[in-house]
C-alpha cells in the first residue's frame, strides 16, 4: 500500500512538472525575430541604385579584389549563409567584396554594398568573428541607418530630390561628384558615420542574424572589445566609424540571455586557409590609398583586374561610377543664344540661354545645351546645388573640401590658381578654377576640362550653394560671357 501511494505521488509530481514545464520554457526561451526595419521616404530599388552608384565611388578611391579571388569567395559564401536567414520581404541583394587594406575595418552602403579590409580578415581569430562584423554590417543595411541618418543631420534637403536627382541625372566628368551627392560634402556616402544608437541597434539585429546562422553572437562582441583594448591603427579606424554604443559584450550577453540554447557551429573549416590567403595579398596602408585615389592608380587597377563588378556604373571612358558615355560634340553644336530665361525653384533663381534646357530636383539643378548633356554626362553647361559641411567653419574650408572631395572622384584633376574671393550679388563668395577631363575625345583622348567653381553662403546660415561652370577648356573662353551672366543673374530668396 506504501509503495502504491509513493509511486502515486512520484506521477502527480511528474505530471506537475509536465504540466508546468512548458509554460515556463515558452517565458524564458524566446526564440529571437528581426525587429521591423522601418520606413524611409526612398523606394528599396532606389536605395539599391544609390548603394551601387557610391560603390562605383569606391572602385575609384580604393583597391579592391576581383570577386574570382579566392578570399573574396570565402568572404561572399559566409555572408551568403548570414543573408539566408532574412525574411525576403526585408532582405537586400547584399554582395561582399574585399579591399586590400592593412586597416582594420568594414563598411555598408545602402541597398546591400558591403566591403571588408583585408586586414579585418587577418585580425579575426574565428570564422565566428569576421561573420560577426558582416552581420553587423548587413544589419545596418537591414534597418536603412544610412538613409536615416542622412534625415536627422538633414544631409539634403529634401531626400527625394536628391534621390531622383542622382537617379534622374547622373552626371559624369569633372563635375560628377557635386551631383552624385549633393549636400553630403567631403566625402559622400563613405563619409557617413553611425550614431552610437545605430551601432547598438546593428549590434542586437546581428546578434539575431549570427544565432539564426547557428554562430555564436557572443563572437562578435568579443572581436570588438578585443579592438577597443588593442588600440593599434587599425582599431581607432574601425572605431571612430562605429562608435562603442557601450559595453558590447555585456549588451549581447543580455540579449541572448534568454534565447533558446543552441550548439553553435565550428564554421565551415575554410577560415584558417582563407585568413592566410588574405595575409599573402598586397595590403595597403589608409595614406597610400588616399595617395593612390589622387593619382587614379586604383581605378585603373581595379578596371585591368577585373575587379568591377557588372552592375557598379561604368561610363564609357572606364570611369567607375560616371554613369555615361563620351560625348562628339563641339562648340558650335551648343553655342547660346542671346536671349535669356529664368529658372527659379526652391528658393533660387537664376538665368540661364533661351536655347539651352534645365533639369531640376529639389537638390540639385543642371542647365546645359541638349547636345552638350547626353546619358547622363555633361560636357557643356551648369550644375547649382546646396550642401551643408558639418566639419567646416568657414566658407574657404567647406570650399576646399568642396574641391577634395572633387578630386578624389575625378582622378587626375588639378586646382589652376589659387582659390579667390568673388562678389556675387554683394555676397562675398569664393571662386575656384578646376582642369580635369572632359568627356569630349579628341583622337581617342579626352580633352582637357575647365570647370569654374563658385560657392556662395547660405544667407539662412544653413550651409553653401555653388554653382560649377563646364566646357572643354578650349572653348571655355567663347562661354565665358555667357557663364558669368548666368552667375550674375544667381538669386537666393
Amino acid at each position: 500500500m506504501k509503495q502504491r501511494t509513493a509511486t502515486s505521488r512520484l506521477l502527480a509530481i511528474l505530471l506537475t512538472v509536465l504540466m508546468v514545464q512548458p509554460t515556463w520554457m515558452g517565458a524564458a526561451q524566446k526564440t529571437p525575430e528581426l525587429p521591423d526595419p522601418g520606413s524611409v521616404p526612398i523606394s528599396k530599388q532606389q536605395q539599391e541604385q544609390l548603394g551601387l552608384k557610391a560603390a562605383g565611388e569606391v572602385y575609384q578611391q580604393m583597391p579592391v579584389l576581383p570577386d574570382s579571388h579566392p578570399v573574396t569567395r570565402y568572404v561572399q559564401a559566409l555572408g551568403k549563409k548570414l543573408a539566408q536567414v532574412i525574411p525576403a520581404q526585408n532582405s537586400w541583394p547584399y554582395q561582399f567584396h574585399v579591399i586590400q587594406q592593412k586597416d582594420i575595418n568594414a563598411f555598408a552602403l545602402p541597398g546591400g554594398p558591403i566591403f571588408v579590409n583585408a586586414g579585418t580578415i587577418t585580425a579575426a581569430q574565428s570564422e565566428a568573428q569576421l561573420a560577426g562584423v558582416m552581420a553587423h554590417e548587413m544589419s545596418h543595411v537591414y534597418m536603412q541607418h544610412s538613409i536615416k541618418g542622412m534625415q536627422k543631420q538633414q544631409m539634403t534637403q529634401g531626400l527625394a530630390g536628391i534621390v531622383g536627382g542622382i537617379l534622374g541625372s547622373v552626371l559624369g566628368g569633372s563635375a560628377g561628384a557635386l551631383a552624385n551627392m549633393g549636400a553630403q560634402l567631403g566625402g559622400g556616402m563613405l563619409s557617413l558615420r553611425y550614431s552610437r544608437k545605430d551601432e547598438a541597434q546593428a549590434d542586437a539585429v546581428g546578434a539575431i542574424i549570427m544565432y539564426k546562422a547557428g554562430d555564436n553572437p557572443q563572437a562578435m562582441a568579443q572581436f570588438f572589445q578585443a579592438l577597443e583594448k588593442q588600440g593599434g591603427p587599425g582599431g581607432p579606424q574601425f572605431l571612430s566609424d562605429h562608435p562603442n554604443p557601450g559595453n558590447r559584450v555585456e549588451a549581447v550577453d543580455k540579449e541572448i540571455a534568454d534565447w533558446p540554447p543552441r550548439s553553435y557551429t565550428a564554421g565551415t573549416g575554410q577560415f584558417p586557409s582563407a585568413k592566410q590567403q588574405a595575409a599573402a595579398v598586397k595590403m595597403y596602408t589608409a595614406q597610400e590609398i588616399a595617395q593612390g585615389a589622387k593619382s587614379g592608380t586604383w581605378a585603373q587597377q581595379n578596371r585591368k583586374n577585373g575587379s568591377i563588378p557588372a552592375n557598379v556604373p561604368v561610363s564609357s571612358n572606364g570611369q567607375a561610377g560616371a554613369g555615361g558615355e563620351v560625348l562628339n560634340v563641339s562648340y558650335p553644336d551648343v553655342r547660346p543664344s542671346g536671349s535669356y530665361r529664368q529658372f527659379a525653384q526652391n528658393g533660387i533663381s537664376i538665368e540661364y540661354p533661351a536655347n539651352w534646357q534645365p533639369a531640376a530636383g529639389q537638390n540639385g539643378i543642371t542647365i546645359a545645351p541638349p547636345a552638350g548633356a547626353s546619358q547622363g554626362v555633361i560636357a557643356y553647361g551648369a550644375i547649382l546645388g546646396s550642401g551643408q559641411d558639418q566639419n567646416a567653419s568657414s566658407l574657404d574650408q567647406a570650399t576646399q573640401d568642396l574641391v577634395q572631395s572633387l578630386q578624389q572622384s575625378n582622378p587626375g584633376m588639378q586646382q589652376s590658381g589659387g582659390m579667390k574671393s568673388i562678389n556675387v550679388n554683394g555676397t562675398n563668395g569664393r571662386s575656384v578654377t578646376l582642369l580635369g577631363n572632359s568627356p569630349v575625345q579628341q583622337n581617342g583622348k579626352p580633352l582637357r576640362e575647365r570647370d569654374w567653381l563658385v560657392t556662395v553662403p547660405d544667407p539662412q546660415g544653413r550651409g553653401l550653394f555653388y554653382l560649377v561652370f563646364i566646357a572643354p577648356d578650349k572653348d571655355f573662353g567663347q562661354l565665358r560671357g555667357t557663364y558669368e551672366h548666368m552667375l550674375n543673374s544667381f538669386r537666393v530668396q
